[in-house]
């Protein structure tokens, strides 16, 4: 199987050492297209010590099946008056004798695997020398070359194993999302599998009793795959929760059971009784609940509602108590672009987090690269792309994730909003193709939004030249992916919205009545009656919600032209455009 040569942006490619299973691989060898593996922490922790502990057995040898099977035919041979185990010449001797060579072949055998899997490690750690590395931990692909520290083979892999540093900073080292999804180190399966296993445990066992003691005490981790409970850490997260962190660009990630668990759990971590948050009037209605409603409430947590649009009254609004400023990449549902690198600089002149949710723009934008501090998912969302999951991600520093985590402090291990290694597991295997789908939700949502705006409907869609964030969203997103798969029609009634949404569904068939986004076929909803019912008519008005706004998550199933002839069916049987009516140039 033929990996990328290319490590981790700014990630340690590393093996991966587990205690237990042998048969537990990740990718191992030359890494220009080699197929050897290995695992064996112990045997790897000899290496490190020095080529004499090699040449030392993993374990007593001297009892192994063959061992055994000596002994019982030697037994037999006693009871039977064959005499002693080496002196008989009938064939019960002749097959001990055979029995022992090939025990002693064996042992030779393993001596050869032994080596066989140095020879790995060696290649492993001779491959560094393909990157512009200072040491095994900060790597990035560069030309020229620089010249690389030299130092022996033990001391190197002695560094990668007893050294579990934070990540560097990796936003500024791609340009392409996928890429670095593409990029990160790929965990095989528990028997060689092409996928990683499903640790499905809630709790892990160790090998002595101390080293429980030192996982509590924090000199044992995750990092050296050492588990205590699936609260804490679950290696199938933590894969998925690494996907995450490549595509996002930040130190590290880790997910949780849901958006909303992943918001609350960022903002109670960075925020305590006391302090202030500065949020954006325009979001999703359940976060909106969240700052105005339950924090202050609850936690003694307060929130200013400001138009991000308007820097001096973002300005204005912080605090000395200020600790978070937060908004949405692109609002929900009105579709505002954030200018994400000019809030960020507003926000660090004074000292306060900047906390984005890029729910309804991932792979588009970027906000680490442009200076958020916390990234925020729903992943139910385009993520898993099914409407079949409910999960969110944390995604930051590494000092951030790990406080969030910690035994004592950390809000989401304290507050429990865990999530199920299955769900991981699934969500692993959409990532590769998100990419895919969010340039065909995309495209498709620009050519309806471009068709419907020449038929002179209200559309919103950040694509459109007349958006006013249109050169901005032009600016700030990634190339090839588009303008966002989610676009609004403005009706101004509510009984209009309805009627539009109950023909595209019930007698057209172009789309489906519900909540939520990024499914395969088109999603409609009524905001100001859904999902932004929790603000008051007044807020919704200055956040731009019409009575009769329908917003639709764009899918991708049937071919565009059958689509569009459905969505043209209801806009005639409404009346909404004349029956000649033509959208073309």
């Amino acid at each position: 199987m033929h990996m990328s040569r290319n490590p981790p942006n700014g990630v340690h490619f590393r093996p991966r050492l587990t205690r237990f299973s042998p048969a537990r691989m990740t990718y191992c060898g030359d890494l220009k297209g080699g197929e050897r593996r290995f695992s064996f922490l112990a045997w790897a922790r000899k290496v490190g010590a020095g080529k004499e502990e090699l040449e030392k057995p993993r374990r007593p040898e001297g009892k192994t099946n063959i061992s055994r099977r000596v002994e019982t035919v030697t037994r037999e041979e006693k009871e039977q008056g064959h005499g002693t185990a080496f002196g008989a010449t009938d064939d019960r001797g002749r097959k001990r004798i055979k029995l022992k060579e090939e025990q002693t072949s064996c042992a030779s055998s393993r001596d050869a695997q032994r080596e066989a899997y140095a020879a790995c490690v060696r290649d492993l750690l001779s491959s560094y020398r393909d990157y512009n590395c200072e040491d095994e931990t900060s790597c990035v692909t560069s030309s020229p070359r620089k010249k690389v520290k030299t130092t022996s083979s033990a001391d190197r892999l002695a560094s990668i194993i007893n050294n579990a540093v934070s990540i560097p900073p990796a936003a500024k080292k791609w340009t392409d999302p996928v890429q670095g999804l593409a990029s990160i180190r790929h965990e095989f399966g528990e028997h060689g599998g092409v996928n990683m296993s499903i640790e499905a445990s809630s709790t892990f066992t160790v090998m002595e009793p101390e080293t429980l003691s030192k996982m509590f005490a924090g000199q044992l981790g995750h990092e050296r795959d050492f588990y205590i409970y699936s609260r804490h850490f679950n290696p199938t997260v933590l894969n998925l929760s690494r996907q995450m962190a490549a595509i996002e660009g930040t130190e590290a990630a880790y997910c949780t059971a849901s958006g909303m668990a992943a918001i609350s759990g960022v903002l109670l971590q960075l925020c305590s009784s006391g302090d202030h948050v500065v949020a954006s009037s325009r979001l999703y209605g359940g976060t909106h609940a969240l700052l105005a409603h339950f924090l202050p409430r609850a936690c003694g947590i307060k929130t200013t509602f400001v138009d991000i649009e308007n820097a001096d009254a973002v300005r204005s609004a912080i605090t000395p108590s200020t600790k978070v400023l937060y908004f949405e990449s692109i609002s929900n549902p009105t579709l505002t672009v954030a200018n994400i690198p000019l809030l960020s600089k507003i926000a660090h002149e004074k000292n306060v987090k900047v906390v984005v949710d890029n729910t309804f723009a991932p792979l588009l934008i970027s906000p680490a690269r442009l200076g958020a501090d916390v990234v925020l998912h729903s992943i139910s969302k385009y993520i898993s792309g099914a409407s079949d999951i409910i999960a969110g991600a944390v995604c930051g520093p590494a000092e951030l994730i790990s406080s969030m985590m910690g035994l004592h402090q950390g809000a989401l291990l304290l507050l429990g909003p865990t999530m199920n290694p299955q769900i991981a597991f699934q969500i692993s295997l959409r990532l590769p193709h998100l990419g895919i789908r969010m340039k065909e939700h995309c495209d498709r949502a620009l050519v309806y939004a471009r068709r419907l705006r020449k038929l002179g409907l209200k559309v919103i869609y950040p694509g459109l030249e007349e958006h006013p964030q249109h050169e901005l969203m032009k600016e700030l997103r990634n190339e090839g992916y588009g303008f966002g798969g989610m676009l609004c029609v403005d009706l101004i009634t509510t009984e209009l919205a309805y009627d539009f949404m109950r023909h595209l569904q019930n007698f057209s068939q172009f789309g489906l009545m519900a909540v939520s986004l990024g499914y395969h076929d088109t999603l409609m909803s009524c905001s100001g009656s859904t999902t932004s019912s929790e603000q008051s008519k007044e807020e919704q008005q200055k956040a731009g919600i019409s009575d009769g706004l329908v917003r639709m998550s764009i899918g991708f199933t049937g071919s565009l032209e059958k689509r569009w002839s459905q969505l043209m069916e209801a806009l005639i049987s409404l009346k909404l455009i004349p029956e000649k009516a033509s959208w073309q140039d």
